[in-house]
């Protein structure tokens, strides 16, 4: 299986679901967010602290205004915010491939705007705005890790 549908009632259960995800993340995961404004990415990435150990204290927030956040936890956290970038400048690149080929997990908001410069293996997270509060999300396995993380999260979930 190469994808999951899962439905979210609250920004709670968003969080608990990306938190479960969060201890299975490993040195050099990325996860890939995709989604309209308001979909809940940063409330994803928040959920994806707390299962990296992230302290309580440290505020987990969009950096819309620079390119990217570090939360300390059990692993790095680089949470990248791509919503103003329209193109990649040639000088950000250096400081993207580390984020994403480093021994660090990356979380990218507006991931699409990457286009073909995400690694080849990442999970790819979906979020949509269904109801209210609720949220559909969309976990895509792309190669062998993100399939592993996919197939990791949803036998965490089924236990």
């Amino acid at each position: 299986m190469t994808h999951r549908t899962f439905t979210t009632h609250s920004p709670a259960e968003t969080r608990a679901l990306a938190a479960r995800l969060g201890e299975l993340l490993a040195p050099g995961d990325v996860v890939a967010l995709t989604g309209e404004l308001g979909s809940g990415k940063t409330t994803f990435v928040q959920g994806l602290a707390l299962g990296l150990g992230v302290p309580p204290e440290i505020p987990v927030t969009s950096p819309s205004f620079v390119l990217a956040q570090e939360y300390p936890g059990k692993l790095t956290l680089v949470h990248l915010d791509l919503y103003r970038l329209e193109s990649l400048p040639p000088e950000l690149l250096p400081d993207l491939e580390d984020y994403l080929f480093g021994p660090q997990v990356t979380a990218v908001e507006w991931a699409e705007r990457l286009a073909t410069f995400l690694p080849p293996s990442y999970l790819e997270v979906r979020l949509s705005i269904s109801g209210h509060h609720d949220r559909q999300i969309i976990f895509i396995g792309h190669h062998q890790r993100g399939r592993q993380l996919l197939q990791a999260l949803l036998a965490q979930i089924e236990a």
